[in-house]
């Protein structure tokens, strides 16, 4: 198999890995909020009650919905499977920490049991490991985003981080934290939501997928140039950038706010639309303009981690920038992967029935399940 073809194929493997990833459903999230002061803890724990539904069974009456009176009767349950599945601890010291109330609250994507936690370590707390392993042994996809706030009141800190299967025991200095620190901690954050954004990233990839080539009619014909295929990458993901920017911001400091379902089956619906546009002309042919539009509600999409972290105003201007510099990171690490090969095989007779074409019809169909899942609130990708 001469070269090019051996890119081209590599390229195509590896988005049939990519959506073979993308199968499973759209990652679950927790938010574990923890304050120090001393060597006392407190805090609340937010977690879906879809997410315990598939564990404990909550909804006895199979209505599709679950009411607190379903939740009331099975609090000491929740209780026990929520603490058998995080450990605090100071040092090789284990922390106590209980929860001492219960109530139904709702972000942006349905309703959450919050747990409110209370707990003590046995001396003052400068450096805090959280062991998290929630739902990881059904759900791989699942993420915990923990808030920890530290310092006096008139001068707390706040560290943000999520925990990945992966990475599930982490530690925290506890204590002024610099700027930078917390700058970091969101940089980290953006990367990771746009790792495992995996809608995100099949948008990307259905804009970039055309960027080594130009439309002539209903076909496309490969870019004579490099010079012209960085122009096209160049503004595709330049308009993304403004767009989804703009959004994340007014969404994050709570300027717009949109429905959660909402959001999230536009978004299956800008990826099913820009796959097809690959197969069949039906968007403009300037793509920036189709990436800037779409982009759009990809930035209510990438807002949703900060804005149900409920991050106090102090850090809001270190978050946004860093969650928003994380994203950008994210996004030229898949182009610096994705435009080369592109690029080597974009003459190739395998490239656009197999790259393009091909890769763009796995694309259609996973976000047309996404789209139904997401629009009438269904479960339909395997686990």
């Amino acid at each position: 198999m001469r070269t090019p073809r051996l890119l081209c194929f590599l390229f195509f493997a590896g988005l049939l890995l990519q959506a073979q990833s993308a199968l499973a459903h759209k990652p679950s999230d927790s938010y574990l909020s923890l304050r120090v002061d001393g060597d006392a803890l407190s805090g609340h724990w937010d977690i879906a009650l879809r997410d315990l539904d598939v564990v404990l069974d909550l909804d006895r009456n199979h209505d599709a919905r679950i009411d607190w009176g379903e939740v009331r009767t099975r609090l000491g349950e929740i209780d026990a499977y929520a603490s058998s599945h995080l450990a605090l601890s100071l040092g090789a010291a284990r922390c106590t920490l209980a929860a001492s109330d219960h109530q139904i609250d709702h972000h942006s994507d349905g309703a959450y049991i919050v747990l409110s936690l209370a707990g003590r370590c046995p001396a003052r707390i400068d450096a805090l490991t959280v062991d998290y392993s929630l739902l990881f042994d059904l759900d791989a996809q699942h993420r915990g985003l923990l808030k920890l706030d530290s310092g006096a009141a008139a001068n707390t800190s706040v560290t943000t981080a999520v925990f990945p299967a992966d990475k599930h025991v982490q530690t925290f200095a506890v204590g002024a934290t610099s700027a930078w620190t917390q700058l970091r901690s969101f940089i980290g954050d953006g990367v990771e939501h746009i790792a495992l954004g995996y809608d995100h990233i099949l948008f990307l990839v259905a804009l970039l997928l055309p960027a080594v080539l130009g439309r002539i009619g209903r076909g496309w014909t490969p870019v004579p140039k490099l010079s012209a295929a960085l122009w096209n990458v160049g503004t595709t993901v330049t308009a993304f950038t403004l767009a989804h920017s703009i959004t994340l911001s007014l969404a994050t400091l709570h300027v717009v706010q949109l429905p959660s379902r909402l959001t999230e089956s536009m978004i299956a619906l800008s990826v099913l639309v820009t796959a097809i546009d690959n197969l069949v002309p039906i968007l403009p042919a300037k793509r920036w303009i189709v990436a800037f539009v779409f982009g759009l509600m990809h930035g209510f999409g990438f807002a949703s981690v900060l804005v149900d972290l409920n991050l106090p105003r102090s850090a809001l201007a270190i978050s946004l920038f860093g969650f928003n510099v994380g994203v950008e990171l994210g996004q030229l690490i898949l182009v610096a992967l994705l435009i080369p090969l592109a690029y080597a095989a974009r003459a190739t007779r395998a490239y656009q029935p197999l790259a393009l074409r091909g890769g763009s019809v796995v694309i259609a169909l996973l976000a047309f399940g996404w789209l139904v899942e997401r629009s009438l609130n269904l479960r339909l990708m395997p686990f």
